[in-house]
């Protein structure tokens, strides 16, 4: 009587990665680097842009806004077009339109060409990123070099992370504007040279392509992610509200379509299992927290420590090798432990680095900030591997781009709500515990509504108000950071709590 392998006969019989293999995960690794690169790089160009295009503040706004904008809506539908006509052929096809766009951004004539660039980034850059990630699912098909794989891979978005206050303050030294964006380029071309290490895989049996569910899609995905960027900005206006609005109508849509067709273009049926479900939760709140901590932490070490950005950047560069640590770190923690503990242990991590930083106060030495945000960045490196091979593992290897496309626009919604609402309420406590000078305008008011806005009026009035006016407009800030942190701690509680309730692996899966 024959009897099914268990798992570790099955782990025995699975074929290892061999040379190519390997060598196939570095040239993936390009692609990452670059979407990441890229999402920091340009505020660092912002000053030069502004200079030689003269863009009004809604198109500059737009100018760096559409690329996440149109990279997080359209992960959905390149992720189900690459089970459907090969993630490696759409891999190709983003690489090249990539570059184009590059180099179309770094020569822009005029802003209006840059937006439309950086548009055409945000297209070719959803193309890229599910395909690195679902083609990682067919290279690698023993369980412990695939999880390697995954933190190798995910190691890409900390590095780039990193990266980019450097590359930027680097390039914009030595040359114009516009070669932030033509760095890509030669990248890129060696990544088109190497890509034939990188096998063809895709669904043997798609289905049709339901065009009524792309734009379902769209639909739902585009307006969310400008009514975050928008909450983020400090914008929200009714314009924002409408988007979000639509988001959720078009949303609810999209899934009941989902439910009623044998093709869907995106398998909901992903999400009932309980492990992908938790996953997906952490990963988001982990790159939340890690993204908004990366935001306050910036702020409080240039506004208020007085650091330039070069600086501050290096001394974020720690955590980020924390993050890509953290990550590594998991592989032979998962041959030890069970992994939800891990995933929860992560997500501990940064409940202590968020405590670290509500003791942050307008003379702090610059190594608490370094070690709160060391904390959460390992946390989120060590949550975020595990949780993506969950969900890659979790599903069928014909819907690998479909479940890779889930795990990034995870990573991106986390990323801008990490933002929007850490952003919002610091905004929010600084905006009340900031007393003013007395004597000033309306206009005066309202330019110190903002840290580094409280600084410029300073500059402009006389010696005591404006010593006053800095010294308060730090106090302000700190009380909104550590307030801001303390929520950060309770999110973090909670989403170690979800996951450690939620995350239950079947008796035949386990």
């Amino acid at each position: 009587m024959s009897t099914a392998p268990t798992a570790h006969e099955a782990e025995r019989t699975t074929p290892l990665a061999g040379r190519r293999e390997w060598l196939g995960l570095v040239v993936l690794m390009l692609p990452v680097l670059l979407i990441s690169i890229d999402g920091t790089v340009l505020t660092f160009a912002v000053p030069s842009i502004t200079r030689a295009l003269a863009p009004s503040g809604t198109e500059l706004l737009w100018a760096v806004d559409i690329y996440p904008l149109l990279l997080a809506g359209l992960l959905v539908t390149a992720g189900s077009l690459g089970d459907r006509f090969g993630r490696r052929r759409l891999l190709l096809l983003g690489a090249v339109g990539f570059g184009v766009a590059s180099v179309l951004a770094a020569y822009a004539p005029d802003v209006r060409w840059l937006i439309a660039a950086r548009a055409l980034q945000g297209v070719f850059g959803a193309a890229l990123m599910p395909s690195t990630l679902s083609l990682l699912r067919n290279l690698f098909l023993d369980q412990q070099q695939r999880r390697l794989a995954i933190a190798v891979w995910a190691s890409g978005f900390a590095g780039g992370a990193a990266l980019g206050p450097v590359v930027g303050d680097a390039l914009l030294e030595h040359f114009w504007w516009g070669s932030v964006f033509l760095v890509n380029v030669p990248v890129l071309a060696v990544l088109l040279l190497a890509a034939r290490v990188l096998p063809e895989s895709k669904d043997p049996s798609p289905g049709r392509l339901d065009l009524v569910s792309v734009v379902l899609s769209l639909t739902t995905m585009l307006p969310l992610v400008y009514a975050i960027t928008s909450l983020a900005s400090g914008s929200p206006g009714l314009l924002a509200a409408a988007a979000a609005a639509l988001g959720l109508g078009s949303g609810i849509g999209f899934v009941r379509r989902q439910l009623s067709r044998s093709d869907p273009l995106l398998d909901l049926s992903l999400f009932s299992s309980r492990v992908v479900t938790a996953a997906i939760s952490a990963n988001l709140l982990s790159i939340a927290a890690l993204s908004g901590l990366l935001l306050l932490a910036s702020q409080y070490l240039q506004l208020v420590l007085g650091r330039s950005p070069m600086d501050a950047g290096l001394l974020l560069v720690p955590g980020l090798a924390a993050s890509v640590l953290g990550g590594l770190a998991a592989v032979p923690l998962a041959r030890r432990f069970a992994v939800r503990r891990l995933v929860v242990m992560g997500l501990l991590l940064g409940v202590a680095g968020y405590a670290v930083a509500t003791r942050l106060g307008t003379g702090t030495s610059p190594g608490l900030v370094v070690l709160a945000f060391g904390l959460v960045a390992a946390g989120a490196g060590l949550a975020e591997t595990l949780t993506n091979d969950a969900i890659l593992t979790a599903a069928p290897p014909e819907r690998a781009g479909q479940a890779s496309a889930v795990s990034e626009t995870a990573y991106e919604l986390g990323t801008g709500l990490g933002v929007a609402v850490l952003g919002s309420v610091l905004g929010a406590v600084y905006a009340a515990r900031l007393v003013l000078p007395a004597g000033l305008d309306a206009a005066e008011r309202e330019a110190a509504g903002t840290l580094g806005g409280a600084f410029d009026l300073a500059d402009r009035l006389p010696a005591d108000p404006a010593a006053a006016l800095t010294e308060n407009a730090r106090e302000a800030f700190t009380a909104g950071m550590d307030l801001t942190a303390g929520i950060g701690v309770g999110v973090m509680l909670a989403a170690a709590a979800l996951v450690a309730l939620v995350w239950r692996t079947p008796p035949a899966d386990a």
